[in-house]
């Protein structure tokens, strides 16, 4: 089950679509898009092609890292000058270059995966009662205005018998939550991820956020915040257990 509830209107009703590494980026006119392009000279650049391979040439992952980065560069640099800037202004020489770092580091979930995340980092300990860790502090970005969206996740399992680090757990959060998204998937993601790595007896997650392209933008409700659930197993199953879970997210810990 998956529940979705907003306490504030959103004007956002674009398509969804998820854009992961290695997939084709293109611009829907039959063009290869500036990524793509970029794509296509790191790759000559591993290959040697263009009179050879230096000694001191750059390795195939840092040539495709130098390429994309420099297409996002030029990106920004169109963007300054598209809302009316001067990109050769002292205070914006570097922001193309600062913006496209800033980039890389608040997507890098796309480079990640759930194995090496976890790494090993699974115990068989023969619990069996509700693990639960709460108020793991997000920041992602909305993927219909590249706008943040910030709050907190809670995370729950019931055990089969085998147990993860309790920081692998916000980690997988980070995971997901470092992609562009919409928080009603990125809450579905993290609830699949913990029941793949565990197979355990149920998962709960609850994500709570505020949008910034809900604040800043269009309906602009600074005081809206919108809460999303995924519910597997027994917690979709079973009441009381779910009813548990949502109490003790609601609890205030007595050494806050």
């Amino acid at each position: 089950m998956t529940m979705a509830a907003s306490n504030g209107s959103n004007g956002s009703k674009g398509a969804r679509a998820s854009y992961g590494k290695g997939q084709s980026i293109g611009n829907g006119n039959g063009k290869i898009s500036p990524m793509a392009e970029a794509s296509a000279l790191a790759q000559q650049v591993a290959d040697g092609q263009g009179g050879g391979v230096r000694a001191d040439a750059p390795s195939p992952v840092e040539a495709d890292v130098d390429a994309t980065l420099g297409v996002m560069k030029s990106a920004v640099r169109e963007l300054l000058v598209g809302v009316g800037e001067n990109p050769e202004r002292e205070g914006l020489l570097r922001t193309p270059q600062r913006v496209a770092e800033a980039m890389r580091f608040l997507t890098q979930g796309y480079n990640q995966s759930l194995e090496t995340l976890v790494n090993g980092a699974i115990f068989d300990e023969g619990h069996n009662e509700m693990v639960l860790v709460r108020d793991i502090d997000l920041f992602s970005l909305c993927e219909h205005h590249m706008l943040p969206f910030l709050g907190k996740a809670h995370v729950a399992y019931i055990p089969n018998q085998k147990v993860v680090g309790l920081s692998k757990l916000a980690r997988i959060v980070e995971m997901y939550a470092r992609r562009l998204q919409v928080q009603e998937r990125l809450t579905r993601q993290v609830a699949e991820a913990v029941e793949t790595i565990l197979e355990p007896r149920g998962v709960a997650v609850v994500v709570e956020a505020t949008h910034m392209c809900m604040v800043m933008r269009g309906v602009q409700k600074p005081s809206s915040w919108t809460v999303t659930s995924a519910m597997l197993g027994v917690f979709q199953d079973d009441q009381k257990t779910r009813e548990e879970f949502l109490n003790l997210i609601r609890h205030q810990p007595s050494f806050h």
